[in-house]
């Protein structure tokens, strides 16, 4: 009976204990006996010396501030009388004394060491005065000097000239992309219309318009009348600032660059300021557009009146044929690349090795080449050519078709601007049946 009532109760007792459990704290398991004490004591008294060594270092300001000064007695550890301070004096003037001819002996003294220095540094004052005289003097020079062409193996490179507009940097993009020709940089970058970019090298076009600008020209202004002779006088003379040409000139006479090219349309002026500046004749590439296409992309970008644009159109093209007599020339047009570009780029490419020595292209062009840079829908001026009709006249087998105007009929705008159309094509004919590029061709006024 009482064993069972044990066994009752002792639920309720594991019950009691868990709640008791609950109430316990840190102090439950820690008993202080006699070890513990002695332990805890030691450790407070330890603690206790360890702050009080400590607090001149904590309550200082200035680490230094307590520190104790300390006599430097390190001279004075040896008594020396008055005998051993002579003999140990005269030791080291004797020791300083040979030094002293061991360095004199050598040429190290401090009077020949700057001496030594000084003539160095004249030297080299006098090296770089004469080395700039002698780069002013070729420049001053370079202009009067007369090139002849270079055997076949020894160009360079070449200039591409071509009119404004006349598909230059679309030829010279499958040049340096598609071929690997040298162009170098910093180039001119792509615009809203020449979004593949132009392939000019920035020093190059800002020299061009200072040999432009010494004459009071812009590319659209005035280039007819540049003076090839007066810009080399007045290089000569200094008047003409040339750091960018500094610049390309660099570029165009390194080995290291070969096989190069260079584009600007400007050089259809200038060339022959740039020919006199190298120290090898290039080959020229030449290209050319229709002119009525060229002068309405103009119309579109600069806002110019279609007579000024053809007018541009014949001065440049005469001006890039002129110049270039005597020269290696390469002859293709903006129609030849359209109609097959990866053929007419090869065909260029052999020319420029075979015909004028300039050396073979880094690589071949491939179609892929082509297809990334070709689009024809770029070029503006295709869908206003197509809507002439008919034939407008025929000069000496030129067929010159009819094209749409602005102009009133008969008006004076109508009449100017259809005269210089009208020779305009004449070269164009001149250009596609191959008369235009002989030497004695005939020029066809200017109204």
């Amino acid at each position: 009976m009482d064993s069972n009532n044990s066994k009752k109760k002792s639920p309720s007792k594991r019950k009691r204990n868990r709640k008791g459990r609950l109430h316990q704290n840190f102090t439950s398991y820690v008993s202080f006996g006699l070890y513990s004490t002695i332990c805890s004591g030691c450790f407070l008294l330890v603690y206790l010396l360890l702050l009080v060594g400590l607090m001149p270092l904590l309550t200082s300001d200035d680490p230094n501030s307590n520190a104790i000064p300390v006599k430097d007695n390190s001279r004075h550890h040896l008594v020396l009388n008055d005998v051993e301070k002579q003999v140990i004096g005269g030791m080291g003037k004797h020791l300083k004394d040979k030094l002293q001819s061991f360095r004199e002996f050598r040429g190290f003294t401090d009077r020949h060491l700057k001496d030594a220095a000084m003539k160095e540094f004249q030297g080299l004052r006098n090296r770089k005065k004469q080395q700039q005289q002698q780069q002013q003097q070729q420049q001053q020079n370079a202009p009067n000097q007369v090139m002849d062409p270079v055997p076949p193996g020894r160009s360079p490179g070449f200039f591409v000239l071509g009119m404004h507009r006349s598909g230059t940097s679309m030829m010279s993009g499958l040049l340096v992309q598609g071929s690997g020709y040298n162009v170098g940089g910093p180039l001119i970058g792509a615009h809203f219309d020449n979004q593949k970019g132009f392939f000019e090298r920035i020093d190059a076009v800002l020299q061009n318009d200072e040999f432009l600008k010494s004459q009071r020209m812009w590319w659209s202004s005035g280039v007819r009348g540049y003076d090839a002779d007066k810009a080399a006088a007045d290089l000569k003379a200094g008047s003409i600032p040339f750091k960018e040409g500094t610049k390309t000139l660099e570029f165009l006479n390194d080995p290291k660059n070969i096989p190069w090219m260079q584009k600007d349309p400007r050089m259809c002026i200038t060339l022959k300021t740039w020919l006199t500046l190298l120290k090898t004749q290039p080959a020229v590439l030449f290209t050319y557009r229709h002119p009525l296409e060229v002068a309405l992309s103009l119309v579109h970008r600069e806002k110019f009146e279609l007579e000024h644009g053809l007018r541009l159109w014949i001065i440049y093209n005469m001006k890039a044929i002129q110049n270039s007599q005597g020269v290696c020339r390469v002859l293709s047009s903006n129609d030849a690349i359209l109609a097959n570009p990866l053929d007419e780029i090869k065909r260029i490419a052999n020319e420029l090795t075979t015909r004028c020595g300039v050396p073979e292209a880094p690589k071949e062009i491939t179609q892929e080449d082509v297809d990334k840079f070709i689009d024809p829908n770029m070029q503006h001026g295709k869908k206003e050519l197509a809507a002439g009709k008919g034939t407008l006249v025929e000069v000496d087998g030129c067929v010159i078709p009819e094209y749409d105007s602005v102009h009133a009929p008969n008006s004076p705008e109508l009449i100017r601007e259809m005269a210089m159309y009208k020779v305009a094509m004449q070269i164009h004919c001149g250009f596609k049946d191959g008369s235009a590029y002989k030497e004695d061709y005939v020029w066809p006024q200017l109204p």
